[in-house]
């Protein structure tokens, strides 16, 4: 194995964006189209009651991914995993397309799997 994971923080996001499971739907779409990845099964959503955040679960073969919105905050959490390389998603650019982000954060986690015998 040999993956990379991608921990995405976007702040300045628009309220109602945040809270609209529409636009989430298109933007986790987009994100699993554009990479080639492929959804196990239906994806996942739970909206909270009191803040209309919403979380997200997108089970992939390739792995996962998740978000976490925070509309009181005007924040989104992105976390995607790929147990194989793929190229970067342009995170800036969509979030702000999609949710109006203001500051996107990025961070690449390298994710390489080295065997390691296990002495005896």
């Amino acid at each position: 194995m040999s993956g990379v994971e991608w921990i995405v923080e976007a702040h300045g996001c628009s309220p109602g964006g945040l809270r609209d499971l529409a636009v989430l739907r298109t933007l986790f779409a987009a994100l699993i189209d554009d990479l080639g990845l492929h959804t196990v099964g239906e994806i996942l959503w739970h909206r909270f009651p009191n803040t209309g955040g919403i979380t997200g679960l997108a089970l992939l073969s390739e792995s996962h991914l998740t978000c976490h919105t925070f509309p009181e905050h005007g924040a989104i959490c992105l976390n995607l995993f790929c147990c194989r390389p793929r190229p970067r998603w342009d995170f800036e650019t969509r979030l702000r397309e999609y949710l109006g982000a203001e500051d996107v954060r990025v961070r690449g986690v390298a994710r390489d799997y080295i065997p390691v015998e296990i002495g005896v």
